[in-house]
Parts: structure tokens; sequence; C-alpha cells
């Protein structure tokens, strides 16, 4: 699935400092010699230090925490490099002010700094909460993939998107000038950081200001002094005669969730998304959902089921739980896939360029200046990628028994589709993580019919090679904008993925310990790519025939809503949002309201005073979500621990929570 936006909306048009000239409105051989003149801060500038490397490694592990737990519980993750550049400028500054270190890094030091943080904190964790959480669900616990193949699928996984950025960065940065407008707002940010203006001071104030009481208030949360959720009262009645029953609200999961985070989320997400959600939830609990509890039963082995939804019933056969969305995935899921294949499809030009541009040979297109000396080579790219695709096989076969071939195939898929995602964020800010990952997952259908292992983890490795690319790239967007040595950059990037891996692999599993845990977090992406797996192995007879209709419904949806907005592009302020109405069916009825209060906070903010809407909404999001996720990511690692040691050793630690 693709992560929203991590930042406030931003120009399309490259940020240009004053007196600085503009390199996207000169001529394809003139734009090398104008950016080596003009902004190129040459090699003498710190940049590549050890103290920005282990600073990002640091920064980017706890935000690999974050995102792990964001993508388990939201189905995404969020941008980095805003946050631990401001973080870490923040931090350097303290320490300068107690007298713990002499200087604060410099601007292209915590550039460098963002580039390790955004490889260990983005890189390395959305295909566990993907496809390694469907492999899961599938499998069970007995069959769980092992740490050491987890480990080694993650880590090659990470570092392809690293090296497959190689070659695309020159193309789509240097000589298209594409924008990258997530990249436009780090550099920014950290040029506001770096006036010592009284609003980089505010910026930064207010991120860990909220990051402060992010964590406060997940720490509340996990100690249960903040309700997890508080219902709604009162009750629907479903079924007639002899068979209708009385099911509560709460038993249908419409409540309020007062969680920061979720409501953060809102903040970036914008109106038009979370209203679309909204909407889409009640009608999907109020309308959908018992109209499916009133049709005749339908069974699937030992699970209770009232009409066409799964329940679970208590003592007196009082329904407890009405599972909603193990139902209304299926129309979700395929509106987001078909929505996301169409508008795939629709960017056939894009796909066009991302093809024919990389043959072209870069002397014709850059000129006579020679950046060689700090452009990373390409042939870097190919001595990376042998030891890679070797790894990426050798997991492959020895853990998954998927063919070197398919293997192989999966390496090159991965190239191909990560052109199309780079170039995607470079013109949109979006990446199509959930795309590129159905797209592999239509194609293994093909090659390999009926195998699940093989439809999960060669998507996860495409899916994640491309969102790992398409990221990197808006780093180096930044870098190229401040006039950083890329080749350093690149190099910190790599090291990166060693910090993520290091933090990602324990964390899921002192996090997801077991397949209930995993279930416990009702994880939209794992139950999105779980189904569509299902589907494409075992075909239509894991589902009711109602969710058959579901998911042909949602196709059509799907199909419309894209192919509208191409022909009408005014009008796309008053369609609804394709993204938001497939999540509104994924995702429970709680995150969809806490989305639209996080909407409307920001609206109307930005109504009463704009510039402080645009100054603050960013950090303070940024902030809320950072902390709550830490915090509830720490308190349930800090009980896995606990409970490890109470297993082993004679303490009741379970005294203390």
């Amino acid at each position: 699935m693709s992560s929203p936006a991590s930042g406030s909306e931003v120009s399309l048009e490259n940020a240009v400092p004053d007196g600085l000239p503009d390199l996207s409105k000169l001529p394809l051989d003139e734009r090398e010699a104008a950016w080596r003149t003009h902004y190129f801060q040459g090699t003498e500038v710190p940049q590549l230090t050890t103290r920005a490397v282990v600073m990002g490694g640091l920064i980017g592990m706890l935000m690999a925490f974050s995102n792990l737990y964001t993508t388990l519980k939201l189905g995404w993750a969020f941008g980095v490099a805003i946050t631990a550049s401001v973080l870490s400028y923040s931090i350097w500054s303290s320490l300068m002010g107690l007298g713990v270190v002499k200087s604060r890094m410099t601007m292209l030091e915590n550039n460098c700094m963002a580039s390790t943080a955004s490889a260990a904190g983005y890189s390395t964790g959305g295909t566990l909460a993907t496809a390694a959480g469907a492999m899961l669900l599938i499998t069970g616990d007995n069959d769980r993939l092992g740490w050491v193949a987890t480990t080694g699928w993650v880590f090659f996984v990470a570092l392809l998107g690293v090296f497959l950025a190689i070659p695309m960065k020159r193309q789509m940065i240097n000589i298209d000038q594409l924008p990258f407008p997530s990249g436009i707002a780090a550099a920014e940010t950290l040029r506001s950081l770096y006036a010592e203006g009284e609003s980089a001071v505010r910026k930064a104030r207010a991120l860990v200001d909220s990051l402060i009481v992010g964590g406060v208030w997940g720490l509340l949360r996990s100690f249960a002094v903040i309700p997890d959720t508080i219902p709604f009262g009162g009750s629907v009645s479903v079924g007639t005669g002899s068979t209708a029953k009385v099911v509560s609200l709460k038993a249908m999961g419409i409540a309020f969730e007062p969680s920061l985070l979720m409501t953060a989320a809102g903040l970036i997400m914008g109106m038009r998304v979370c209203l679309t959600m909204l909407i889409a939830a009640i009608f999907n609990s109020f309308i959908l959902a018992p109209l499916m509890l009133n049709l005749p039963d339908w069974s699937d082995g030992t699970k209770h089921f009232m009409g066409h939804i799964e329940v679970a019933i208590g003592d007196g056969d009082v329904i407890t739980a009405v599972k909603v969305t193990r139902w209304s995935l299926w129309l979700g899921t395929s509106l987001l896939v078909s929505s996301g294949l169409t508008s795939f499809a629709l960017s056939w030009r894009t796909i066009l360029n991302a093809f024919s541009s990389f043959g072209k040979k870069q002397d014709l297109a850059v000129g006579a200046v020679d950046n060689s000396d700090i452009e990373v080579p390409n042939s870097w790219m190919l001595y990376g990628l042998i030891p890679i695709t070797l790894g990426l096989v050798a997991v492959c076969w020895f853990s998954f028994h998927i063919s070197p071939f398919l293997g192989v195939f999966s390496v090159a898929m991965s190239f191909a589709l990560s052109l199309v995602a780079a170039r995607a964020t470079g013109e949109t800010d979006t990446t199509p993580i959930g795309a590129m990952g159905k797209v592999t997952q239509l194609t293994y259908a093909i090659l390999a019919p009926a195998n699940i292992t093989v439809n999960l983890m060669t998507a996860g490795i495409t899916a994640g090679a491309a969102g790992s690319s398409a990221d990197l790239l808006t780093d180096l967007k930044s870098g190229y904008l401040l006039g950083a040595n890329p080749r350093q950059q690149f190099l910190a990037q790599f090291v990166g993925v060693f910090f993520g891996t290091l933090a990602v692999i324990p964390a899921w599993y002192l996090l997801v310990p077991d397949q209930a845990a995993l279930m416990a977090f009702n994880p939209p992406a794992t139950n999105m790519w779980f189904a569509v797996a299902q589907a494409l192995a075992n075909g239509p007879k894991v589902i009711p025939t109602s969710a058959l209709y579901a998911i042909a419904i949602g196709a059509l949806v799907g199909i419309a809503l894209p192919l509208l907005e191409k022909a009408f592009p005014n009008a796309k302020k008053f369609l609804p949002s394709a993204m938001g109405l497939g999540l509104a069916f994924v995702v429970t009825f709680q995150n969809s309201l806490s989305f639209f209060l996080g909407a409307l906070i920001a609206q109307r903010w930005a109504a009463r005073n704009q510039k402080s809407a645009d100054e603050y909404v960013v950090p303070v999001a940024s902030g809320l979500i950072a902390g709550e996720s830490l915090a509830a990511a720490g308190f349930a690692v800090g009980v896995a621990i606990l409970d490890l040691l109470n297993t082993y050793v004679a303490f009741p630690f379970h005294l203390v929570f």
C-alpha cells in the first residue's frame, strides 16, 4: 500500500533559493555544469562523518520500530527524513548548549544523517508487516519463518532497493529534474533549521514537544489509564422472527479510539481521503454489515457465522464481536487493487519514459561536465546486484522452496517496477507500493499457480525494493538541492540498511510473537495481502458468494474512479478518493473516525490561521505519530521481554505490569 505524503502539500516546482538558477529551466546540456557551479558545496565540507552516520542509524532504528508498528496498525509507513532532521538538529543543539559537544552537525552532515535514518527506518520493515505477516496468517505458528531466513530476506530486499536507485538518480534527478516533492520539503526543512531564525526554533520545539506528548499518551494507553476504545451505546437489530437478534454497537466495533497517532495521521492525509473513509465506514457498519448478518448462515469449518460475517459467541449464545472487516476487506481489497492497477495503466507515458530514458547515453544528455568523481558509478550497481541476487535466490530456495529461476525473475521484475515506482514518486509524491506487489502477485499466479509462498514472498521482494528505491531517491533529491556529495549520501544509505535490519528483526518477533498477536493488531495491509494471495491460490471457494459479488463491485468502482479523475481532472475534488474508499472497508470504524477528526482539526486550523497551520501541522503530526508509536511499540516489546524472562527465570515479572 502506498504511504501517505510525508509532508504538507508542496508545490511541484523545485524550491530554488534566492540567487541560484532554476536548473529545471536550463537546457539539458547546461544543468550539470550549473549544479556543479552554483549548488555543489565541494568535497571539503563535512558530510559522511561518523557522528552523522551513528546519529542517523540510531534515529533510524527508532523509526524502524515506529514504522513497523504503524504499518501493522495503519497499513503504511511514514517518511523518516523530516522527523530525523529535526530530531537530530534538536539533539545536537541541546548537547552543544550543555557543553557536551563543541559544534552542531553541519547542514550536509544532517542531510547525510537523514539518508542513513531513511534507509534504516523506512526500507526494512514494510515487507514484514505485509508479505511476512500474510505468510504467518496462512502457515500459523508451527511453520513460521525463522529469524535467519527473515533477516536475510529483509536485508537483501532493502539493499536491492538501495542499489537499484543508482542508475535512476542521475536520469530522474539531474537530467529530468523530477520534483520529488517530499525531497523538496526535507531540503526546505533543513534550510529553515540552519537559517537560525525564530521559525526554525519553533518548528523544532513543536516536534519535540509533540513527540513527548505522544509518548506519554502512548504509555497511558498501554497501561490502560486511557481506554483503548470508547464504545458507542445502542444496538442494531438483525434477522426476523425467531432468528432475530440484537447486536450491540460495541460488538459491531463501532467506537471512538482515543489515539493521538490516528488523529495525527488524519492531519497529514487531508480532508478528501478522510471524509471518504468516514462516509464509507458509516455505510459499511450501519448498512452493509447488518445486511450481511441477515443473509443465511455461511459455514467455514469451526468458525461461527451469522449471515455471511464471522462472529464471536460468548456465554448464553450472546454475540460478543462481529468481525465486520473479515468480510468487507474483500470489497476494500478489490477496490484498492483495481484502482491501483488502473492508475498504473493510465500512467503509460510515465512507464514508457522510465524505460526509454534509462537507455540513453548519459554523455549526450549531461553535456561536457564530468561529475564522475562524486556521482555513484553504475558499475557499483552491477557489483552490488551480483551478491544481492545470489543472496535472495539462496533465501528463496532454502527457506521458501522457490526455484532459482523464479528468484532471479523477481529481482529482474523489481528492477523494472522500481523504475516506474521511482518515476511515479518523482512526479506525484506517491509511491504505488501496493500496486507493485499486486503486479507481482498476478504475474506469479500465472508462473506458479496455487503456490501461496511464491506468490507472497516474490511480491514482497518487488514491493519492498520498489518502495525502498523510491524513498531513497527522495532523499537524494534533498541532497541534490542542498549541494551534497551523492556518492557519500549513497554510502550513508547503504550503512543505514544494517542499522535498520538490526532493529526491525527483533522488533518483529517481539511485537508479533505469534499469530494471535498479529491478528490482535487487525493489520489492514497484512489482511489485504493475505486475502489476495488466498484468492489467487485457492480460487473463489474460500469466500462466501456475497464476497465474490463484493469483489466484482469493488473492481468496477476501483476502475471507474481513476478513469473519472483522468477524464474530468477539474472534478477530482468532488469525487471520492479511491484509496480512502478502499481503506474504509479494510480498517476498523474507529480508525476512520479518528482519521476524519484529524483532518477536521487540520482544516479548521488552516481556516483560522493558514500561516500557523503551514508551519506547525507537519512537525506536530510527525511528533505525535513517532511519540505514541514508539511508546506503544516499546511497551509491547518490554512486556514480551518480561514474559520471556518469566519463563526462564524464577522471578514474578508479571507483577511489574
